[in-house]
């Protein structure tokens, strides 16, 4: 098996290392540190959205994406969901999901301030890679819990068969190789 995937992203190309996971190996596609590629991502979901009020996004890779995603877009906020909860998170609400990347349940938490953000306005949400549709299952309840409308799930990469979803948006696919 080759050690990197090429994957264009809307004209980016880009060499993803290939990782090992139980039984199946995946392209690692990472944010964090690469400037130009965040911008270029951000940029192209602005560009595919429909209208939205608010975006929200889980942390860690997703954060930056949304900061760009929000700039575009004229936003002065995004929505944070973290993976541990916070002081000042106390009055807020949470719920529990699943990812490949993670193998364990995790909880996502999101602050009263980020909920109030999405309250009756239109949502996308935004991250890095969708797979199985664990961490995007968790994002939706949070939306729903905050009283928000998802319009959009936007994704820079779906993974695997996740390029067969009718109800994201994403901008390149990349492969899951299996053992």
């Amino acid at each position: 098996m080759d050690k990197f995937y090429t994957v264009d992203i809307n004209g980016y190309k880009t060499d993803l290392p290939i990782l090992p996971l139980p039984g199946i190996h995946i392209c690692f596609f990472n944010l964090h540190g690469n400037q130009e590629l965040t911008e270029h991502c951000g940029k192209e979901i602005a560009k595919a959205l429909p209208p939205c009020d608010v975006v929200i996004t889980a942390e860690s890779k997703g954060l930056q994406l949304a900061h760009v995603v929000a700039r575009e877009l004229g936003q002065h906020y995004y929505a944070v969901c973290r993976k541990s909860k916070k002081l000042y998170m106390q009055d807020g609400i949470q719920t529990s999901v699943k990812s490949i990347t993670t193998g364990s349940v995790q909880t996502l938490y999101l602050s009263k301030h980020d909920a109030d953000l999405m309250k009756g306005r239109r949502v996308a949400i935004v991250d890095d890679v969708v797979s199985t549709g664990g961490s995007l299952k968790g994002l939706e309840e949070i939306v729903k819990l905050a009283g928000g409308e998802i319009v959009a799930k936007a994704f820079v990469l779906a993974e695997g068969d996740a390029k067969d979803r009718d109800d994201i948006i994403y901008l390149a696919h990349i492969p899951v190789f299996v053992d």
